[in-house]
């Protein structure tokens, strides 16, 4: 009996992390439900057309932000994980975005740091690809305008699932 005690708490929370997984929320949900479901998300965004973003974003430490957008009646549209090496340059818009833009689309970042050769700060986000620990960066420039970004493996992670 001890030795399924393991199993079973590991079954348990696989499915209750399924029931949790934004991506698997019927289009069409109330806020209600979505709330029922997912829970607080750890942001809410006012978005064009009097509609409204919830972000379920696991950072710091985990690697993926699910926004779950809303209609101007209150019920889910879209639903989006955002940190995908696919996304990035249909998303970010260098030149264009904002740090509003930035925290509506990724949230808060795991890290910002500043570097000699970019007069800003870059904001870095952990994410998956193909199950291999990778690394988004944002360069922010003073004025608070997005100036490029890039991804790069995360040698830190790398080491320490060998």
């Amino acid at each position: 009996m001890r030795r399924l005690w393991p199993v079973a708490m590991a079954l348990v929370l696989a499915l209750s992390g399924c029931a949790l997984d934004p991506t698997r929320l019927p289009l069409g949900s109330t806020r209600a439900e979505t709330l029922q479901k997912l829970g607080n998300p750890t942001a809410t965004y006012a978005m064009p057309g009097g509609g409204e973003r919830l972000q379920y974003s696991r950072a710091p430490a985990g690697v993926t932000v699910n926004n779950v957008d809303l209609d101007a009646s209150g019920r889910v549209v879209s639903i989006r994980q955002e940190l995908e090496d696919g996304m990035f340059d249909i998303t970010v818009k260098p030149g264009v975005w904002r740090v509003d833009d930035v925290l509506r689309s990724y949230g808060r970042p795991f890290e910002v740091s500043q570097v000699l050769a970019f007069n800003g700060d870059i904001w870095t986000w952990h994410y998956q690809s193909l199950n291999n620990p990778r690394l988004f960066y944002i360069y922010i420039d003073p004025d608070g305008v997005v100036d490029h970004y890039h991804t790069a493996d995360d040698q830190r992670r790398l080491m320490t699932d060998q």
